[in-house]
């Protein structure tokens, strides 16, 4: 009995295992193929390859193991081979295993967009609550201060490229303390993690030129290593390196 039960256990774990090893990736990579492939501009001959070389098989057909376990033939190799298409979905693939890889890699929540803080409470709440592994990233602002407007606007661009850092922006008014923040001392950033401000700037438009972007404040930020590696670099390391071949 305990056998039999054992024996069911490795049945529904080995179902619902992902492809790991040489033979998983093959298999993973003709799937993927397939369902790239454009079904009105593929001939008969090739989709049906395709189809054959994708299709899971059933341990308990002897004729379907053998042709499981066969060695690729080499119209089939020639097939993944032939042209650019194919090194273009290949190219696709392995970049699709990469953006999978870093979404199970990444941990903690991800943001994206830049949050108005309306209060002071809401802008303790945005510290104090945060999980202490998220980088807090805030512009205390007004309108009409020279260099607000173009750190917003940076603000914006650089939420999308970390989205694992959360980016906030809030009037010296609505602060509760806006006697503390005077025009004088804005733009302001405030960095915290942990609960804990770990980095601030006052007038920080001063550290830019007159006319500044997000990539101006993302040199900056990460000159006091204040920032992530982003995440989409190393996809276009991969993609750099798969061009230099």
């Amino acid at each position: 009995m305990e056998e039999a039960k054992s024996q069911s256990l490795e049945e529904d774990f080995e179902g619902q295992a992902t492809h790991t090893g040489p033979k998983g990736v093959i298999h993973d990579w003709r799937k993927f193929k397939l369902e790239s492939e454009d079904s009105d501009s593929v001939p008969p001959n090739k989709k049906e390859i395709l189809r054959q070389m994708s299709s899971p098989q059933s341990r308990d057909d002897k004729d379907s193991r053998e042709r499981f376990g066969r060695k690729m033939s080499i119209q089939e190799y020639e097939l993944i081979h032939q042209d650019k298409e194919d090194e273009n979905c290949l190219r696709k693939y392995r970049r699709q295993c990469m953006q999978d890889m870093h979404q199970k890699l990444s941990f903690g929540p991800r943001y994206g967009c830049v949050y108005e803080l309306e209060t002071g409470e809401q802008f303790l709440e945005a510290i104090e609550k945060e999980q202490k592994i998220t980088t807090i990233v805030v512009h205390i602002y007004e309108d009409g201060i020279k260099g607000c407007d173009a750190l917003n606007n940076s603000f914006t661009c650089l939420a999308v490229e970390y989205p694992m850092v959360k980016f906030c922006k809030i009037k010296a008014s609505h602060t509760g303390a806006g006697e503390r923040f005077s025009s004088d001392v804005l733009p302001t950033l405030l960095i915290y993690k942990g609960g804990e401000l770990i980095s601030n700037f006052i007038s920080v438009a001063e550290q830019f030129a007159e006319e500044f972007f997000a990539g101006d404040v993302e040199s900056f930020l990460n000159e006091y290593g204040l920032l992530p590696e982003r995440e989409i670099h190393a996809l276009e390391q991969t993609d750099m390196e798969e061009d230099m071949e």
